[in-house]
């Protein structure tokens, strides 16, 4: 297929309710009080995963942004590296960013670089506290309260102290200051993921969708799993021919869920009324088969993907 049908669909019946209720806060009200930000994005959408408001709120205030799960995105594609990544920043006209890392190995850099950078600014000279106080934005799912738990595991040897998932919207309301790090004293504010007011088109809204930053439900599994068959054949990715044990790559989604059903032993009983009374008739279970099918890819199984 040359371009997806998405059968005139409206992204706003996308928007995850939470986050209607939740407009109320902004960076533009926290960042007052905090020297610096955390932007954190997903390396497989590196576009699609950033939100022009919190850009915009973040105005000149030092910022890092931490390219986030690069371990399911295509090497092949910038901006995995960073020392790639910083060109391709610029090209693309996204934030000013100091450095572009991951959480595979986040703790190295973060927090002496948030440090330095915040040690240059003239707003941090102003203070009379030495503490530092770190916001952490982005969308939902991206792995914010993953970094906040990772920093602490390393620099304090402790506990996770935010709750993490794999679907959006775990982290509802604004928390307080968690301490990540002792020397230098550094705190992060977890946030809720917040998606653009308003979706640029459809096919951003599925992309998020397919990184986990919208609920499933929301979206459709069926529609979810159709485009993510569009997009792996339309960057020649077909890692899920050899892992489903297809002939061949195909265009067409229901033969691709029909091994996914088989293989993954999917499969759903349903009463079948005859000239002999009900009969129990075992069948394929398409809709779990979507479902796996989306997994498979969310876990990189199907093979490192950049969807932008």
């Amino acid at each position: 297929r040359e371009r997806f049908d998405f059968g005139g669909r409206d992204v706003a019946s996308w928007f995850p309710g939470h986050m209607a209720k939740g407009e109320g806060w902004s960076p533009r009200y926290l960042l007052p009080r905090q020297q610096a930000a955390t932007f954190l994005s997903g390396a497989h959408i590196p576009l699609s995963g950033r939100n022009p408001m919190l850009q915009e709120a973040l105005g000149i205030r030092p910022h890092i942004l931490v390219l986030n799960k690069t371990d399911l995105a295509d090497p092949r594609r910038q901006p995995v590296s960073a020392r790639a990544g910083q060109g391709w920043l610029g090209a693309h006209g996204l934030l000013q960013a100091a450095a572009v890392t991951a959480l595979l190995r986040p703790s190295l850099q973060i927090v002496p670089l948030v440090a330095r950078l915040v040690g240059d600014s003239p707003r941090y000279h102003r203070a009379e506290s030495t503490e530092y106080s770190i916001l952490v934005i982005g969308v939902p799912n991206v792995g914010k309260s993953s970094l906040i738990n990772s920093l602490r595991r390393l620099h304090l040897k402790k506990g996770k102290a935010t709750a993490v998932g794999g679907e959006p919207g775990i982290t509802k309301a604004v928390l307080t200051r968690i301490q990540v790090c002792e020397k230098p004293l550094m705190y992060l504010v977890d946030t809720p993921g917040v998606l653009p007011p308003k979706l640029g088109d459809v096919e951003t809204g599925m992309k998020l969708a397919l990184c986990g930053a919208i609920r499933d439900h929301l979206v459709g599994e069926d529609i979810m799993a159709d485009y993510l068959l569009y997009a792996l054949n339309k960057r020649r990715q077909f890692g899920y021919v050899q892992r489903y044990g297809l002939a061949q790559a195909c265009d067409d989604i229901e033969p691709v869920l029909r091994r996914v059903a088989l293989a993954q032993g999917r499969t759903q009983k349903v009463k079948v009324l005859t000239g002999t009374g009900n009969v129990n008739v075992t069948m394929l279970n398409y809709p779990a088969a979507a479902y796996e099918f989306l997994r498979d890819f969310r876990a990189g199984r199907l093979g490192r993907v950049t969807l932008d």
